[in-house]
């Protein structure tokens, strides 16, 4: 499966935030950052799809997300945590990686892709703790891109 999904080097970051509300609000302003987006309206639509059921991927992994008119294809955010947040997932174990997305408002098929590429790497325990380990944010990064190039070829 090709999923287009835009990950930038500056998307990608470490939060000292060690509350739910705190890290969404740091993600939804990095994604504005990166990718020249409405930051609160972001945030407003993040915090909306959070009423609807937690997005606690499982495994300390979180995938908030939501959708805007201000892209045109996936965008992706990751930030680490310094100390692992309660994000109500159902596996009940705490969140040290959150994903942000936000795709295409009208893209419901490109929007569940992007999901299912970021779950499926999130899957790979072996990814996992290598995030988790990574000296920095740029390996971070190297890591993700790597990842996404190998699964798009």
């Amino acid at each position: 499966m090709d999923v287009n999904l835009k990950l930038l080097p500056e998307a990608v970051f470490d939060i000292q935030d060690s509350d739910k509300s705190g890290i969404l609000s740091q993600i939804a302003a990095r994604l504005g950052d990166c990718y020249s987006l409405d930051a609160m309206l972001v945030l407003e639509r993040l915090e909306e799809r959070e009423k609807l059921g937690s997005t606690g991927f499982g495994r300390g992994v979180a995938i908030p997300h939501c959708r805007s008119n201000d892209v045109k294809f996936p965008v992706v955010a990751l930030a680490r945590l310094a100390h692992a947040v309660d994000f109500g997932a159902a596996d009940a174990v705490p969140v040290s990686l959150v994903f942000g997305l936000v795709s295409p408002e009208n893209a419901g098929a490109t929007h569940l892709h992007a999901l299912a590429a970021i779950s499926r790497l999130m899957r790979d325990e072996t990814m996992v703790e290598a995030l988790l380990d990574a000296p920095d944010c740029e390996a971070l990064f190297a890591l993700l891109t790597n990842q996404f190039l190998r699964d798009a070829a």
